[in-house]
């Protein structure tokens, strides 16, 4: 997240986009400037402020004559020969189109002006209203937009955390292990019993919801205890023996945390293929030779330990660091701008959006209240919003920038890693815009660093 981004576009319906782009392309024509409109500036808090603008009637008229010429020269009016209908009679037949293409053009470059007259920055799109434009009259509007004060962060060695003691014991190895075990599990057919706790069963499943069509589905696989299995539809199989089919009908609780099933009632019928019992290797040597680094069961096991130690160690300082970031947003001496929070909210949304559809799970079948979810990341957003200002003033304040070779030195790292040259990679990076990403991304970084080797950090 960029803290001050100077982007100032009005808003405004698009109705004829090919002449938005003749009138963009001529835009210089016009004499805008701070001087030649009027200005007035209004705090409504700390961060949002409002500004009235008013250009004056020539400038409008000159915009409404320019782009009615060139309306003229592509319009077709009847009576009239390509490009020789009278000015009069074009701004009357495409008046709407005309003030539409006029306001599109001045009133962004108006707010752009009068805010670096004032020497202030939006950090969103400012919100345009109350606009008044006809020809032989003033232009007249109201934008609202939300700005970044500059502050004083304080003294960096006042912020403090403390490190989680690492310390890994017996009964964290041993759970490791069995982890380990159930990974390498091997399934043996069953024949001579039913369906027990902890199977896993090949079945013909056949599924019915009231007022929708059956859904069918030959050999899925069953795991008896799994967490997704329906309520109640474990306890339905318990005693079926192969080649046994049996119908029952589930009723999901009301607090069911998928919502479209909270509450119903589905019919299943069930054939039962094949059961299988999960089978679990002997912790031992030979186990531990079978993973194919180590001779011995002691050998895997301080494995195990170091690697425990290793992750716990960067979990300790994720917390850290998590600490002083959360400490760093108390430092905000105003409140977040709810614009950007906004913003943050939604790219939430989206990454966690991406990252069921990594996992083949379609987001919209997810069965998620998305709107509920949205409204639970405000207060984590605001926080995260309100350090990344504090870390952005920081870096402006000590000039913390990116080298030419710290740039080069991550894309190096980042073609080893995809197996590319460097210049292939920096040419596609630069394609894309991606450069200035990384550098982003690197003089984050090297903030937090900044800040976290000038913190308190108590051992606990």
């Amino acid at each position: 997240m960029q803290a001050r981004v100077s982007v100032v576009h009005a808003r405004a319906n698009a109705a004829n986009a090919k002449a938005c782009h003749a009138v963009a392309a001529k835009a210089a024509e016009a004499d805008l400037n701070p001087t030649s409109m009027k200005t007035e500036f209004a705090d409504v808090n700390e961060t949002r402020k409002t500004v009235r603008v008013e250009i004056p009637t020539d400038i409008v008229n000159g915009e409404i004559d320019r782009v009615a010429r060139d309306y003229a020269r592509k319009a077709r009016i009847p009576g009239f020969r390509p490009g020789k209908a009278p000015a009069r009679v074009v701004k009357q037949r495409y008046k709407e189109q005309i003030l539409h293409d006029v306001l599109h053009d001045l009133v962004p470059r108006a707010v752009d002006d009068a805010l670096r007259e004032r020497g202030v920055e939006a950090v969103d799109t400012p919100d345009v209203r109350d606009v008044n434009i006809d020809e032989g009259h003033p232009l007249t509007f109201t934008a609202s937009f939300d700005t970044l004060p500059s502050f004083d962060p304080g003294d960096l060695s006042t912020l403090s955390a403390r490190r989680p003691r690492v310390a890994i014991d017996d009964e964290a190895v041993a759970g490791a292990l069995q982890r380990l075990r159930d990974r390498a599990a091997r399934f043996e057919a069953v024949e001579a019993r039913g369906i027990d706790h902890g199977d896993t069963i090949t079945a013909d499943l056949t599924r019915r919801e009231a007022n929708e069509k059956p859904q069918k589905m030959d050999g899925v696989s069953i795991e008896l205890g799994a967490k997704a299995n329906p309520p109640g539809f474990d306890d339905n199989l318990l005693g079926l023996n192969v080649g046994d089919t049996k119908e029952f009908t589930i009723r999901y609780p009301q607090d069911y945390p998928i919502g479209e099933l909270a509450g119903a009632e589905v019919s299943y019928t069930v054939t039962v293929m094949g059961i299988k019992r999960r089978v679990l290797p002997e912790l031992d040597d030979e186990f531990a030779k079978d993973l194919g680094e180590f001779d011995t069961l002691d050998a895997l096991r301080a494995r195990v330990r170091e690697d425990l130690e290793h992750e716990a160690r960067h979990a300790a300082a994720r917390d850290v660091r998590s600490q002083v970031m959360k400490a760093l947003a108390g430092r905000l001496p105003f409140e977040v701008p709810e614009s950007l929070v906004q913003r943050e909210m939604d790219r939430r949304v989206e990454d966690f959006a991406r990252r069921l559809m990594d996992q083949q799970i379609d987001p919209q079948q997810a069965g998620i209240d998305w709107q509920a979810f949205r409204d639970s990341q405000h207060d984590v957003a605001r926080e995260a919003i309100a350090s990344a200002l504090v870390l952005d003033e920081i870096t402006r304040r000590e000039q913390l920038n990116v080298t030419d070779a710290e740039l080069d030195h991550e894309v190096n790292r980042y073609a080893e890693r995809t197996g590319r040259t460097a210049a292939a990679v920096r040419a596609a990076l630069e394609k894309e815009g991606g450069l200035s990403r990384i550098a982003a991304s690197l003089r984050r970084e090297k903030s937090i660093d900044f800040v976290m080797s000038r913190a308190t950090i108590a051992e606990e």
